[in-house]
């Protein structure tokens, strides 16, 4: 078996992110012949899918999705594959939810990079 753990910060708020999601249930029953439930909650909502070999869940809040899943013996031999392709999808979705692009995963304890500076212009 293979756990797939994928974090995605983002700047939507929760009812464009709850778009995000359904548009993202919505192309993993068409693709993958997954069965998707959304639960609402107040301040987050949990979409839950499953197939034969695989289960799991997408945590959708205001700034960021959490999505855990599981794969089976089978499908964990194409656990890489799946995980970039959930990857793209995600950020493909989220690039078009209204909040640019998706914020870089960030190590934990680590800061951000940042751009070198320029260099000073002289003033002659």
């Amino acid at each position: 078996m293979a756990d797939l753990r994928i974090h995605r910060d983002h700047s939507l708020g929760l009812a464009k992110a709850r778009k995000v999601a359904l548009k993202w249930a919505e192309e993993a029953e068409q693709k993958f012949d997954m069965e998707c439930t959304i639960i609402e909650g107040d301040f987050s909502d949990t979409v839950e899918f499953t197939r034969t070999g695989v289960n799991g869940r997408l945590i959708v809040a205001a700034d960021h999705f959490d999505l855990d899943a599981r794969l089976g013996f089978l499908l964990g031999a194409f656990a890489k594959t799946i995980e970039r392709e959930i990857e793209a999808t995600l950020d493909d979705l989220l690039a078009k939810g209204g909040g640019g692009a998706p914020a870089a995963k960030k190590a934990p304890g680590k800061a951000p990079a940042k751009a070198p500076a320029a260099p000073a212009k002289s003033k002659r």
